[in-house]
This record gives structure tokens, sequence and C-alpha cells, in this order.
């Protein structure tokens, strides 16, 4: 499972799926900069990836431009629709937001406008041209991947069971294999017309009124004046220092900050000295991210409805108190109940000659979002609203025109002011968890960026319908391991030894001398290729 490292001296692309890879390189061989490469690469995962994002989901992208050195981000996410509250779904007799369907898709779509920011301030070619490869590939048609091939044998109920599903992924009565051609026709239409018509196409032109007319008569919530509303936002990164690197994230209401903390805490102990597929090792990581998700859980949600104390939880001398907790209580596991949530996602990296670097990462949310096409768009929608609570004591409550807690969190790490680090994952409540297993790789550890993808890892959490928290440990001879873990408390799982529940990241790694590394996560389809 060790993939090779491809190593360049001008510029690298890595994405969870070998084809978005192959267009992000060829942009940068036309003479695209590392902004026109994202967003082609954005573009064509929504199409050869249609498990894990497309047009219907959100983005966030995590930048540092070459020419003025300056590090910001854009928050691609969408908000609620302007009608609903919490006692929207409670009059309808629900205690909860439903997961899949027309009801779970309430937010709107922030990935396209993602892409029309990001190229319009920084992009060199033409917009159409950038969206182009997405357009063929869903058109004429790309070959079904390993983990799409996957997602479809277990998600097949739900495929079957939704006509605009099956019919594209099962278009003979039964579901498309690993190998076979998946044509996407209504999709290549929906995205020519965001070629001709740019952003307005899909917020207030023809596309925006197929979308939401159809929704509404499906009995959603979401309707054109909601997409014509919708702005996302250029951002300042949040930032912490760990070991002389400062590491970056996007600030509320992504969960990026958890990842910070952690980091925060971290800080007191010697990794290096602590054996990497140790008992000890695997109970302090699960340690320290139940004190981050207890602060995450309390305050995440959109910072425009709700005040987040994000400078004391990013303190050093916070991070001092969390950290007193943990050792008062060295090796018993401590009882935690996190938020059980959805965890499919693709992350991708760009870096060029130039210095331009991002970070970007996008999803559906669930596995197909909301399994709810609108009309003939071929635009599958998220349910990234279905996150939200309906319990109007929680921060993440549902209301009108809200931003949820949001799992996306691209990283980039700087050393002296420059690039040295992309990297980001797949998951849910993961994404933090396995950023922190890949920066102590390489950190702490000395590990090449593609070393540190391929090291053992750990997932913390809770699955929908379990009743307590998880350490899921990937089993690479670590029955003893497993073992000290329990006798300390833990609830532990001991998965396979390449488990794909554990997120595909991918990374790149920029040397002082102006070397390259790229690496992509056998876990999954992905590549890295180098210029």
């Amino acid at each position: 499972m060790l993939n090779q490292m491809p190593m360049a001296t001008s510029s690298m692309v890595t994405t969870p799926h070998y084809l978005a890879s192959a267009v992000g390189s060829s942009i940068l061989q036309q003479g695209g900069n590392a902004y026109d490469a994202a967003v082609a690469v954005s573009a064509a995962l929504g199409v050869v990836y249609p498990h894990m994002t497309g047009i219907g989901g959100d983005a966030f992208f995590l930048i540092h431009d070459g020419a003025s050195g300056e590090i910001t981000a854009y928050n691609g996410s969408g908000r609620s629709a302007s009608c609903l509250h919490a006692d929207t779904f409670k009059k309808m007799g629900m205690n909860d937001i439903p997961r899949r369907g027309v009801l779970s898709a309430i937010t709107v779509p922030g990935m396209v406008d993602a892409w029309w920011a990001v190229w319009s301030r920084y992009g060199r070619l033409a917009w159409e041209q950038l969206l182009e490869p997405a357009v063929q590939y869903a058109d004429q048609g790309c070959p079904v991947s390993r983990d799409l091939s996957l997602w479809l044998e277990q998600d097949a109920e739900l495929i079957m069971g939704h006509t605009p599903l099956r019919t594209v992924f099962a278009p003979e009565g039964t579901l498309l294999q690993e190998g076979d051609l998946l044509i996407q026709k209504q999709l290549a239409a929906s995205l020519r017309q965001l070629q001709s018509g740019g952003r307005e196409a899909f917020y207030t032109g023809e596309l925006c009124k197929q979308i939401t007319m159809a929704i509404q008569e499906d009995g959603g919530m979401l309707t054109a004046a909601d997409f014509a509303a919708h702005q996302g936002e250029w951002v300042k990164p949040i930032s912490t220092n760990y070991r002389g690197y400062e590491v970056h994230q996007l600030p509320p209401n992504t969960q990026g900050f958890s990842m910070l903390m952690m980091l925060n805490m971290l800080e007191h102990v010697d990794m290096a000295a602590l054996a990497r597929t140790s008992p000890e090792f695997y109970h302090l990581m699960a340690e320290v991210v139940k004190k981050a998700f207890r602060d995450r859980d309390r305050y995440l949600t959109d910072p425009d409805f709700r005040e987040i104390p994000l400078e004391r939880l990013l303190c050093k001398s916070y991070a001092d108190e969390l950290w007193s907790e943990i050792q008062s209580h060295p090796t018993t596991a401590q009882p935690f109940l996190s938020q059980a949530m959805g965890q499919d996602t693709a992350y991708a990296a760009v870096v060029d000659a130039e210095g331009n670097a991002v970070s970007f990462i996008q999803s559906l949310y669930f596995d197909f979002g909301a399994a709810y096409v609108p009309g003939n768009t071929g635009v599958l929608m998220q349910n990234r609203g279905s996150f939200f609570s309906l319990d109007s004591r929680e921060a993440n409550v549902l209301e009108p025109g809200k931003r949820t807690f949001h799992t996306l969190m691209p990283a980039l790490v700087t050393r002296d002011g420059k690039p040295y680090m992309l990297f980001g994952t797949q998951g849910g409540e993961g994404q933090p968890q396995t950023q922190l297993s890949v920066l102590t790789g390489v950190v702490d550890y000395g590990m090449s960026i593609q070393e540190a993808i391929n090291l053992p890892r750990w997932l913390y959490g809770r699955t929908w319908g379990e009743q307590s928290d998880t350490l899921r440990v990937e089993n690479r001879y670590h029955d003893d391991v497993c073992a000290a873990l329990a006798s300390w408390g833990h609830k532990v799982e001991a998965r396979a030894p390449w488990d794909g529940v554990m997120g595909h990241a991918q990374g790149i790694v920029i040397r002082e001398d102006g070397m390259i590394s790229g690496a992509a996560d056998p876990r999954g389809d992905g590549m890295a290729i180098g210029l």
C-alpha cells in the first residue's frame, strides 16, 4: 500500500482522484496558475467523484498568494433557507431534520460562488476553459473508480430507491462496477450553463430557476430568493505556532480551530520521544481530541449568530489548563460523547512555480448528499443543513439564513512566512484527527509527507445510532495496543490495516531548497503529479 512519492521543482497537484489530478496538471501546462488549476480540479472532482462532491455542495479555499505573500481564505458555505426556523420541522412532527431527501437540502450550495470568487481575484485562464474538463467527463463519461464502486455497493438501497440516482448509477438496472463508464448528460448540460453564464447562471439565471422550481414543486424549502441572496466570504485565516511552524485554518463556521487547540496541547509533550504506534500515543491523541471537541461542540456555529470565544480557545494558557486536565488522569480514558456527523469529502492542493499555494476542500456532506436531484439538472444537492440542531439551547440551532457547523477544514503550514505544507483529508470528525496524524508525522517524527499519510491512523468519535464514542485504530499488528487501550477504559475497535473510514488524505511539502513533494492516500483513488 506504499505509494511512490513524486517530487518536482516547479509545481504539484494532489487530489483524491487520478483524473482530477491530471486535469490540474494539464491546466498548469496550459499556462494557468495554481488558482486556475484549483478551480478546474474542484469542478472535475464534482464529476468523477460524485459520491463525495459536486456543484450542489460547499467548498473552502485557503490561499497563499505568491506575489503579495498574503494568506487569505474563502468561505464557500451556504446559508439556510430564509423561511426556516427550528419550529418549522417541529410543527411537522419531527425531532430532527431529515438526513436525506428534499427536506434535507435546506442550505444554498456555495461551491460555484467560491470558484467564481477565487478565479475572479486570482485566475489567469478563461473561465470556460477551466470548466471544460468537467463538462467532457460528464458528457462523454469517465471510468467508475475503485472508491466510487465501493460506495455504490454500500449505498445500493439508496441508489436503487431514488430514480435520478438509479438512472445515472444503474442505467441498465444494475449498479455500475469499477471500470464501467459513468455518463452524466444532465449534469453536463448544467455545467455548460455555468460555462456560458458564470456564477450568475447558478444563483440568478436559468439553472437557478430550474433548481429552485423543482425544489418548490417537490415540497422543499429553498427558493430563488435564497439563491440570489447567497454570497460567500473572504475571511482572515486563524493560526497557531507549533514548534516554529505557523499552522493556518479557516475560522468558524468551520471546525479548524479544534485542530489548532490540539496542537497547543501537544506542545507540552516531546512527541518524538513517544513511539508513534504505542498505546500511550493513541491514548494521548484520544484525550486531546476530547478536550478540543468539548469546546467545538459547545460553541461552533455561524459566528454571525453566536459569539465564539476564539481568542480564549486558541490561547496557549488555555491549552495549559486543558493539558492539566489530561495529566490529572494520565492513563484513564475520560468519558465524552461527541456529535455524530457525516464524513464524506474531497480534499486537494495545488502549488505553482510562482509561489501560489491553494489548499481546498469540498463536500456534499453525506455520501451522495441529500440523495436528491432537482428536476433534470443532474445536480446532486448537499444535505449539510441536516446537521443543524432543533434545540434552541444549542449554538448550532437552525435559524433563517444561517451557516451550519461545518466539518470542512483545509490546512496550510508556513515557515518564515512561506508555504511549507498543504494538507487535508476526507472525514467529518476525522478531519482534525487525521490532520494531527499527518502534521506530527512530518514535524515531530521527521517523515516525508507520503510516509506521514501512510501511518496507521486512529479515529475517535461516534457514528449514527451509537450511544457512546469509540476509538477506532487501524490494526497493523496492533492487537496488544488495542488491549492496553481497552484496559485504560477506551471502547476500542480494531479496524482493517488500511481502512477507508479513516478518510483519504492528500498533502504537499515544499522544502527550503524549493524541492516539492506530493502525496496521495493509498486508501483512496488519488494521485500526486509534479512538474
